[in-house]
Protein backbone atom coordinates (compact mmCIF):
# COMPACT_ATOMS: atom_id res chain seq x y z
CA UNK A 1 0.00 0.00 0.00
CA UNK A 2 1.58 3.39 -1.16
CA UNK A 3 1.08 6.57 1.48
CA UNK A 4 -1.34 8.01 -0.08
CA UNK A 5 -3.33 5.00 -0.15
CA UNK A 6 -2.60 4.30 3.69
CA UNK A 7 -3.53 8.12 4.11
CA UNK A 8 -6.86 7.88 2.29
CA UNK A 9 -7.74 4.43 4.13
CA UNK A 10 -7.08 6.72 7.39
CA UNK A 11 -9.82 9.60 6.25
CA UNK A 12 -12.29 6.99 5.44
CA UNK A 13 -12.46 5.91 9.04
CA UNK A 14 -12.24 8.68 10.51
CA UNK A 15 -13.95 11.64 8.10
CA UNK A 16 -17.61 11.34 7.25
CA UNK A 17 -18.65 10.63 3.61
CA UNK A 18 -20.66 13.77 3.47
CA UNK A 19 -17.33 15.38 3.38
CA UNK A 20 -16.49 15.92 -0.67
CA UNK A 21 -13.42 13.55 -2.08
CA UNK A 22 -13.05 14.46 -5.35
CA UNK A 23 -9.65 13.04 -6.27
CA UNK A 24 -7.73 10.73 -5.09
CA UNK A 25 -4.63 12.87 -4.70
CA UNK A 26 -2.66 13.95 -1.77
CA UNK A 27 -0.66 16.47 -0.14
CA UNK A 28 2.54 17.21 1.55
CA UNK A 29 3.81 20.09 0.50
CA UNK A 30 3.36 23.32 -2.26
CA UNK A 31 4.93 25.77 -4.03
CA UNK A 32 3.99 28.11 -6.60
CA UNK A 33 2.02 25.92 -9.06
CA UNK A 34 3.23 22.59 -7.89
CA UNK A 35 1.74 19.98 -5.20
CA UNK A 36 4.08 17.14 -3.70
CA UNK A 37 2.08 14.19 -2.68
CA UNK A 38 2.73 11.47 -0.39
CA UNK A 39 5.38 9.54 -2.85
CA UNK A 40 6.96 12.65 -3.13
CA UNK A 41 5.65 12.76 -6.70
CA UNK A 42 4.97 16.63 -8.05
CA UNK A 43 1.82 17.33 -9.43
CA UNK A 44 0.56 20.47 -11.64
CA UNK A 45 -1.65 21.94 -9.94
CA UNK A 46 -4.77 23.16 -12.20
CA UNK A 47 -7.11 23.10 -9.45
CA UNK A 48 -5.79 25.76 -7.25
CA UNK A 49 -7.34 24.77 -3.82
CA UNK A 50 -10.77 25.34 -5.48
CA UNK A 51 -9.45 28.94 -7.03
CA UNK A 52 -7.80 29.33 -3.54
CA UNK A 53 -4.19 29.84 -4.65
CA UNK A 54 -4.32 32.89 -7.06
CA UNK A 55 -1.10 34.07 -5.66
CA UNK A 56 0.45 30.34 -6.05
CA UNK A 57 1.55 28.24 -3.02
CA UNK A 58 3.81 29.02 0.03
CA UNK A 59 4.72 32.47 -1.48
CA UNK A 60 7.53 33.91 0.84
CA UNK A 61 6.44 36.75 2.08
CA UNK A 62 3.84 35.97 2.63
CA UNK A 63 4.49 32.74 5.07
CA UNK A 64 6.83 35.36 6.43
CA UNK A 65 3.53 37.95 7.10
CA UNK A 66 1.46 34.88 8.86
CA UNK A 67 4.65 33.85 10.62
CA UNK A 68 5.60 37.28 12.21
CA UNK A 69 1.64 37.59 13.09
CA UNK A 70 1.23 34.64 14.73
CA UNK A 71 3.93 35.46 17.26
CA UNK A 72 2.73 38.99 18.21
CA UNK A 73 -1.19 38.19 18.21
CA UNK A 74 -3.57 35.17 16.86
CA UNK A 75 -7.09 36.12 18.41
CA UNK A 76 -8.85 38.63 20.21
CA UNK A 77 -11.87 38.67 18.45
CA UNK A 78 -12.56 42.07 16.77
CA UNK A 79 -15.63 42.79 18.66
CA UNK A 80 -13.93 42.73 22.02
CA UNK A 81 -10.55 44.52 21.15
CA UNK A 82 -9.76 46.67 17.89
CA UNK A 83 -6.71 45.31 16.04
CA UNK A 84 -4.78 46.83 13.26
CA UNK A 85 -4.82 43.99 10.72
CA UNK A 86 -8.50 43.79 10.45
CA UNK A 87 -8.52 47.90 10.07
CA UNK A 88 -5.77 47.74 7.53
CA UNK A 89 -7.01 45.22 5.44
CA UNK A 90 -10.59 46.65 5.12
CA UNK A 91 -8.87 49.95 4.33
CA UNK A 92 -6.95 48.20 1.37
CA UNK A 93 -9.62 46.27 0.04
CA UNK A 94 -11.59 49.56 0.08
CA UNK A 95 -8.76 51.16 -1.77
CA UNK A 96 -8.90 48.70 -4.40
CA UNK A 97 -12.07 47.91 -4.86
CA UNK A 98 -14.23 51.03 -3.89
CA UNK A 99 -18.74 50.63 -4.04
CA UNK A 100 -19.26 53.99 -2.33
CA UNK A 101 -21.53 56.54 -4.59
CA UNK A 102 -20.68 60.05 -4.52
CA UNK A 103 -20.40 61.30 -0.84
CA UNK A 104 -20.53 57.60 -0.04
CA UNK A 105 -17.73 55.57 1.40
CA UNK A 106 -17.31 52.08 1.37
CA UNK A 107 -17.16 49.56 4.57
CA UNK A 108 -16.06 46.26 4.71
CA UNK A 109 -16.77 43.22 6.88
CA UNK A 110 -14.61 40.41 7.75
CA UNK A 111 -15.26 36.88 8.07
CA UNK A 112 -14.37 33.14 7.48
CA UNK A 113 -15.28 32.10 4.26
CA UNK A 114 -17.52 32.79 1.39
CA UNK A 115 -20.84 30.75 2.69
CA UNK A 116 -20.70 33.46 5.94
CA UNK A 117 -20.30 36.46 3.00
CA UNK A 118 -22.80 35.33 1.55
CA UNK A 119 -25.24 35.16 4.52
CA UNK A 120 -24.25 37.90 6.40
CA UNK A 121 -24.55 40.21 2.55
CA UNK A 122 -28.10 38.94 2.34
CA UNK A 123 -28.76 39.93 6.27
CA UNK A 124 -27.76 43.34 5.71
CA UNK A 125 -29.57 43.71 2.47
CA UNK A 126 -32.71 42.67 4.84
CA UNK A 127 -31.72 45.17 7.32
CA UNK A 128 -31.49 47.81 5.62
CA UNK A 129 -34.44 47.27 3.12
CA UNK A 130 -37.01 46.29 5.69
CA UNK A 131 -37.80 43.35 2.92
CA UNK A 132 -37.68 39.67 2.93
CA UNK A 133 -37.03 38.25 -0.31
CA UNK A 134 -34.07 37.34 -2.33
CA UNK A 135 -33.77 36.47 -6.22
CA UNK A 136 -31.13 34.55 -7.13
CA UNK A 137 -30.76 32.04 -10.14
CA UNK A 138 -29.84 28.56 -11.59
CA UNK A 139 -26.82 26.69 -11.58
CA UNK A 140 -25.47 29.18 -9.01
CA UNK A 141 -23.26 28.28 -6.13
CA UNK A 142 -23.31 30.58 -2.72
CA UNK A 143 -22.19 27.81 0.13
CA UNK A 144 -23.17 24.97 2.28
CA UNK A 145 -24.89 26.50 5.00
CA UNK A 146 -28.63 26.44 5.46
CA UNK A 147 -28.93 29.97 3.81
CA UNK A 148 -26.23 29.41 1.27
CA UNK A 149 -27.75 25.86 0.26
CA UNK A 150 -31.10 27.51 -0.20
CA UNK A 151 -29.52 29.58 -2.59
CA UNK A 152 -27.64 27.11 -4.23
CA UNK A 153 -29.01 25.52 -7.03
CA UNK A 154 -27.15 22.30 -7.43
CA UNK A 155 -29.19 19.79 -6.14
CA UNK A 156 -26.69 17.03 -5.33
CA UNK A 157 -25.37 19.76 -2.92
CA UNK A 158 -28.91 19.92 -0.84
CA UNK A 159 -29.78 16.17 -0.91
CA UNK A 160 -31.33 15.32 2.28
CA UNK A 161 -30.63 18.51 3.70
CA UNK A 162 -34.00 20.47 3.83
CA UNK A 163 -36.27 22.43 4.53
CA UNK A 164 -34.46 25.25 3.31
CA UNK A 165 -34.87 28.93 3.84
CA UNK A 166 -38.29 30.49 3.04
CA UNK A 167 -38.18 33.58 0.84
CA UNK A 168 -35.97 32.77 -1.77
CA UNK A 169 -36.75 32.63 -5.75
CA UNK A 170 -34.59 31.91 -8.40
CA UNK A 171 -34.86 32.67 -12.47
CA UNK A 172 -32.69 31.25 -15.02
CA UNK A 173 -29.63 32.48 -15.52
CA UNK A 174 -28.98 34.44 -18.37
CA UNK A 175 -26.66 32.00 -19.99
CA UNK A 176 -27.00 32.83 -23.72
CA UNK A 177 -24.86 29.99 -24.95
CA UNK A 178 -27.54 27.45 -23.49
CA UNK A 179 -30.61 29.40 -23.47
CA UNK A 180 -30.00 32.02 -26.41
CA UNK A 181 -32.48 30.39 -28.96
CA UNK A 182 -31.29 32.28 -31.91
CA UNK A 183 -31.72 35.19 -30.31
CA UNK A 184 -29.39 37.95 -31.19
CA UNK A 185 -27.46 39.29 -28.07
CA UNK A 186 -29.30 42.12 -27.92
CA UNK A 187 -33.44 40.47 -27.60
CA UNK A 188 -31.76 37.85 -25.60
CA UNK A 189 -31.22 40.38 -22.63
CA UNK A 190 -34.04 41.78 -23.38
CA UNK A 191 -36.49 38.96 -22.71
CA UNK A 192 -34.40 37.98 -19.74
CA UNK A 193 -34.83 41.07 -17.85
CA UNK A 194 -38.08 41.28 -19.45
CA UNK A 195 -39.20 37.59 -17.42
CA UNK A 196 -37.73 39.61 -14.16
CA UNK A 197 -40.09 42.12 -14.43
CA UNK A 198 -42.59 39.71 -14.92
CA UNK A 199 -41.63 37.68 -12.22
CA UNK A 200 -42.28 40.63 -9.95
CA UNK A 201 -45.94 39.79 -10.94
CA UNK A 202 -46.19 36.12 -11.00
CA UNK A 203 -43.35 35.47 -7.95
CA UNK A 204 -42.23 38.04 -5.78
CA UNK A 205 -43.28 42.06 -6.07
CA UNK A 206 -40.45 44.16 -6.32
CA UNK A 207 -41.73 45.98 -3.00
CA UNK A 208 -41.10 42.96 -0.96
CA UNK A 209 -37.62 41.87 -2.70
CA UNK A 210 -34.53 42.69 -0.30
CA UNK A 211 -31.86 41.97 -2.92
CA UNK A 212 -30.74 39.83 -6.31
CA UNK A 213 -27.84 37.80 -6.04
CA UNK A 214 -25.68 36.91 -8.86
CA UNK A 215 -22.89 35.74 -10.02
CA UNK A 216 -21.40 37.92 -12.49
CA UNK A 217 -19.33 34.45 -13.66
CA UNK A 218 -20.84 32.07 -12.19
CA UNK A 219 -17.70 29.17 -10.56
CA UNK A 220 -19.52 26.00 -10.18
CA UNK A 221 -22.16 26.70 -12.69
CA UNK A 222 -19.30 26.04 -14.81
CA UNK A 223 -17.45 29.16 -15.52
CA UNK A 224 -20.72 31.15 -17.58
CA UNK A 225 -20.56 34.74 -17.75
CA UNK A 226 -23.40 36.82 -17.35
CA UNK A 227 -24.05 39.19 -20.52
CA UNK A 228 -22.71 42.89 -19.31
CA UNK A 229 -25.95 44.64 -21.04
CA UNK A 230 -28.11 41.95 -18.43
CA UNK A 231 -25.95 43.39 -15.61
CA UNK A 232 -26.11 47.05 -16.69
CA UNK A 233 -30.38 46.08 -16.32
CA UNK A 234 -30.23 44.61 -13.46
CA UNK A 235 -28.84 47.78 -11.92
CA UNK A 236 -31.16 49.90 -13.20
CA UNK A 237 -33.96 47.37 -12.09
CA UNK A 238 -32.54 47.56 -8.33
CA UNK A 239 -32.53 51.42 -8.62
CA UNK A 240 -35.79 51.67 -9.72
CA UNK A 241 -37.17 48.98 -6.71
CA UNK A 242 -34.64 49.84 -4.13
CA UNK A 243 -33.55 46.38 -4.22
CA UNK A 244 -29.87 45.99 -3.25
CA UNK A 245 -27.64 44.16 -5.88
CA UNK A 246 -25.64 41.83 -4.69
CA UNK A 247 -22.97 40.44 -6.68
CA UNK A 248 -21.21 36.99 -5.38
CA UNK A 249 -17.11 37.07 -6.33
CA UNK A 250 -15.73 34.32 -3.99
CA UNK A 251 -14.63 32.52 -6.85
CA UNK A 252 -13.73 35.04 -9.49
CA UNK A 253 -12.32 37.53 -7.40
CA UNK A 254 -8.36 38.82 -6.58
CA UNK A 255 -7.14 38.76 -10.18
CA UNK A 256 -8.73 35.68 -11.45
CA UNK A 257 -10.57 37.01 -14.54
CA UNK A 258 -7.48 39.57 -14.99
CA UNK A 259 -9.17 42.36 -12.38
CA UNK A 260 -9.68 42.60 -8.78
CA UNK A 261 -13.55 41.97 -9.26
CA UNK A 262 -14.87 40.36 -12.26
CA UNK A 263 -17.23 42.96 -12.64
CA UNK A 264 -15.05 45.57 -13.52
CA UNK A 265 -14.73 44.02 -16.91
CA UNK A 266 -18.60 45.42 -17.29
CA UNK A 267 -18.74 48.90 -15.74
CA UNK A 268 -21.28 47.61 -13.28
CA UNK A 269 -20.77 48.26 -9.63
CA UNK A 270 -22.62 46.50 -6.84
CA UNK A 271 -24.30 47.84 -3.32
CA UNK A 272 -22.72 44.81 -1.92
CA UNK A 273 -20.07 42.08 -3.01
CA UNK A 274 -18.99 38.68 -1.35
CA UNK A 275 -15.14 37.58 -1.17
CA UNK A 276 -13.24 34.73 0.11
CA UNK A 277 -10.98 32.38 -1.31
CA UNK A 278 -7.62 33.92 -3.24
CA UNK A 279 -8.02 36.66 -0.91
CA UNK A 280 -6.32 35.05 2.25
CA UNK A 281 -3.52 33.41 0.16
CA UNK A 282 -4.69 30.05 1.57
CA UNK A 283 -5.50 31.19 5.21
CA UNK A 284 -9.87 31.00 5.72
CA UNK A 285 -10.90 34.27 5.83
CA UNK A 286 -13.92 36.27 3.61
CA UNK A 287 -15.39 39.53 3.18
CA UNK A 288 -18.63 41.78 2.19
CA UNK A 289 -17.94 44.91 0.78
CA UNK A 290 -20.68 47.51 -0.07
CA UNK A 291 -21.66 51.05 -0.20
CA UNK A 292 -21.33 52.63 3.87
CA UNK A 293 -25.32 53.87 3.95
CA UNK A 294 -26.20 49.75 3.15
CA UNK A 295 -23.38 48.27 5.26
CA UNK A 296 -24.32 50.64 7.63
CA UNK A 297 -27.91 48.84 7.82
CA UNK A 298 -27.54 46.38 10.06
CA UNK A 299 -27.84 46.48 13.59
CA UNK A 300 -24.61 46.29 16.05
CA UNK A 301 -24.55 42.25 17.49
CA UNK A 302 -26.44 40.97 14.07
CA UNK A 303 -23.22 40.49 11.77
CA UNK A 304 -19.73 39.40 12.58
CA UNK A 305 -18.56 36.35 14.55
CA UNK A 306 -16.36 35.56 16.66
CA UNK A 307 -13.03 34.72 14.27
CA UNK A 308 -14.10 36.85 11.73
CA UNK A 309 -10.96 38.78 10.22
CA UNK A 310 -8.53 36.80 12.35
CA UNK A 311 -5.33 38.69 13.16
CA UNK A 312 -3.11 36.50 11.02
CA UNK A 313 -5.51 35.47 8.71
CA UNK A 314 -5.42 39.38 7.90
CA UNK A 315 -1.78 39.84 7.47
CA UNK A 316 -2.25 37.13 5.18
CA UNK A 317 -4.79 38.78 3.10
CA UNK A 318 -2.22 41.47 3.05
CA UNK A 319 0.50 39.90 2.09
CA UNK A 320 -1.67 38.27 -0.88
CA UNK A 321 -2.51 41.69 -2.35
CA UNK A 322 0.79 42.27 -2.05
CA UNK A 323 2.78 39.73 -3.89
CA UNK A 324 -0.21 40.06 -6.30
CA UNK A 325 0.57 43.97 -6.85
CA UNK A 326 4.36 43.50 -7.04
CA UNK A 327 3.78 40.14 -9.95
CA UNK A 328 1.24 42.47 -11.92
CA UNK A 329 -1.36 39.21 -11.11
CA UNK A 330 -3.71 40.94 -13.23
CA UNK A 331 -2.02 41.36 -16.22
CA UNK A 332 -0.97 37.68 -15.67
CA UNK A 333 -4.11 36.47 -15.75
CA UNK A 334 -4.89 37.97 -19.20
CA UNK A 335 -2.03 36.58 -20.63
CA UNK A 336 -2.81 32.94 -19.35
CA UNK A 337 -6.75 33.18 -20.08
CA UNK A 338 -5.43 33.61 -23.92
CA UNK A 339 -2.73 30.99 -23.84
CA UNK A 340 -5.73 28.85 -22.23
CA UNK A 341 -8.49 29.82 -24.67
CA UNK A 342 -6.35 29.55 -28.11
CA UNK A 343 -5.31 25.66 -26.49
CA UNK A 344 -9.08 24.89 -25.92
CA UNK A 345 -10.14 26.30 -29.33
CA UNK A 346 -7.41 23.89 -30.97
CA UNK A 347 -8.61 20.96 -29.06
CA UNK A 348 -12.62 21.39 -29.95
CA UNK A 349 -11.21 21.14 -33.42
CA UNK A 350 -9.86 18.09 -32.91
CA UNK A 351 -12.92 16.64 -30.88
CA UNK A 352 -16.64 17.12 -31.35
CA UNK A 353 -16.46 16.33 -27.76
CA UNK A 354 -15.94 19.89 -26.93
CA UNK A 355 -19.05 21.95 -27.29
CA UNK A 356 -18.12 24.67 -25.75
CA UNK A 357 -15.21 27.20 -24.90
CA UNK A 358 -15.64 29.77 -22.41
CA UNK A 359 -14.24 32.46 -19.81
CA UNK A 360 -12.73 35.74 -18.73
CA UNK A 361 -9.06 36.39 -17.95
CA UNK A 362 -7.56 32.92 -16.32
CA UNK A 363 -10.95 31.53 -15.70
CA UNK A 364 -11.41 29.55 -18.69
CA UNK A 365 -13.16 25.94 -18.95
CA UNK A 366 -14.64 24.11 -21.89
CA UNK A 367 -17.36 22.07 -21.50
CA UNK A 368 -17.87 18.34 -22.85
CA UNK A 369 -20.71 17.04 -24.84
CA UNK A 370 -21.26 13.83 -26.65
CA UNK A 371 -21.48 14.97 -30.27
CA UNK A 372 -21.01 18.70 -28.97
CA UNK A 373 -24.70 19.11 -28.14
CA UNK A 374 -25.04 20.23 -24.89
CA UNK A 375 -28.76 17.96 -23.82
CA UNK A 376 -25.84 15.30 -24.17
CA UNK A 377 -23.11 16.16 -21.23
CA UNK A 378 -20.36 13.83 -21.12
CA UNK A 379 -19.77 13.68 -17.38
CA UNK A 380 -18.45 10.04 -16.99
CA UNK A 381 -15.92 11.15 -20.10
CA UNK A 382 -15.22 14.04 -18.01
CA UNK A 383 -14.31 12.06 -14.90
CA UNK A 384 -12.21 10.05 -16.74
CA UNK A 385 -10.48 12.67 -18.63
CA UNK A 386 -10.01 13.93 -14.76
CA UNK A 387 -8.85 10.49 -13.38
CA UNK A 388 -5.81 10.61 -16.36
CA UNK A 389 -4.77 13.25 -16.22
CA UNK A 390 -4.20 12.74 -12.09
CA UNK A 391 -2.24 9.54 -13.34
CA UNK A 392 0.26 12.31 -15.60
CA UNK A 393 1.00 14.33 -12.55
CA UNK A 394 -2.22 17.02 -13.19
CA UNK A 395 -4.94 17.71 -11.11
CA UNK A 396 -7.86 19.11 -12.74
CA UNK A 397 -11.39 20.01 -11.46
CA UNK A 398 -14.24 19.84 -12.79
CA UNK A 399 -17.74 21.83 -12.59
CA UNK A 400 -21.15 22.41 -13.91
CA UNK A 401 -24.85 20.88 -13.29
CA UNK A 402 -23.55 17.77 -14.48
CA UNK A 403 -20.07 17.89 -13.63
CA UNK A 404 -18.98 18.45 -17.87
CA UNK A 405 -17.07 21.73 -17.59
CA UNK A 406 -13.41 21.29 -17.38
CA UNK A 407 -12.41 24.60 -15.17
CA UNK A 408 -8.69 26.22 -15.09
CA UNK A 409 -7.89 27.66 -11.40
CA UNK A 410 -4.34 27.25 -11.56
CA UNK A 411 -2.08 29.93 -9.13
CA UNK A 412 -1.58 32.80 -11.35
CA UNK A 413 2.22 32.13 -11.32
CA UNK A 414 2.32 29.30 -13.51
CA UNK A 415 4.79 29.61 -15.94
CA UNK A 416 4.22 29.05 -19.35
CA UNK A 417 6.04 25.72 -19.82
CA UNK A 418 4.11 24.58 -16.98
CA UNK A 419 1.12 25.56 -18.32
CA UNK A 420 1.83 24.17 -22.21
CA UNK A 421 2.77 21.20 -20.28
CA UNK A 422 -0.58 20.31 -18.04
CA UNK A 423 -2.67 21.52 -21.04
CA UNK A 424 -0.95 19.03 -23.06
CA UNK A 425 -2.12 16.35 -20.77
CA UNK A 426 -5.38 17.45 -20.66
CA UNK A 427 -5.26 17.60 -24.66
CA UNK A 428 -4.08 14.06 -24.72
CA UNK A 429 -6.33 12.61 -22.19
CA UNK A 430 -9.10 14.19 -24.26
CA UNK A 431 -8.52 12.91 -27.18
CA UNK A 432 -7.54 9.51 -25.77
CA UNK A 433 -10.88 8.48 -24.13
CA UNK A 434 -12.80 10.30 -27.28
CA UNK A 435 -10.49 7.96 -29.64
CA UNK A 436 -12.10 5.20 -27.71
CA UNK A 437 -15.67 6.49 -27.20
CA UNK A 438 -15.15 6.53 -31.24
CA UNK A 439 -16.01 10.23 -30.99
CA UNK A 440 -14.61 11.92 -34.24
CA UNK A 441 -10.93 12.10 -33.44
CA UNK A 442 -9.38 14.70 -36.04
CA UNK A 443 -5.94 14.72 -37.10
Amino acid sequence: MTESEKLLARREAVVPRGVPRVTTATAVSARGATITDSEGRDLLDFAGGIGVMNAGHCQEAVVDAIREQAGKLLHACFHVATYEPYVALAEKLAELIPHGREGEGTKVLLINSGAEAVENAVKIARQATGRPAVICFSESFHGRTLLGMSLTSKVSYKKGCGPFAPEIYRLPFPNEWLRGDGLSSEAFVERELARLRDAFQTMVSAQDTAAILIEPVQGEGGFVTAPAAYLRGLREICDEHGIVLIFDEVQSGFCRTGRWASFEHFGVVPDLSTWAKSMGGGLPIGAVMGRGPIMDGAEPGTIGGTYGGNPVACASALATIGVMEDLKLNERAEALGDRIRKRFLAIQERTDMVAHVRGIGAMMAMELSHGGDPARPASEFTRAVARSCLEEGVLILSAGPAGNVIRILSPLVISDAELDRGLDVIEASILEHAATLGEGVMA
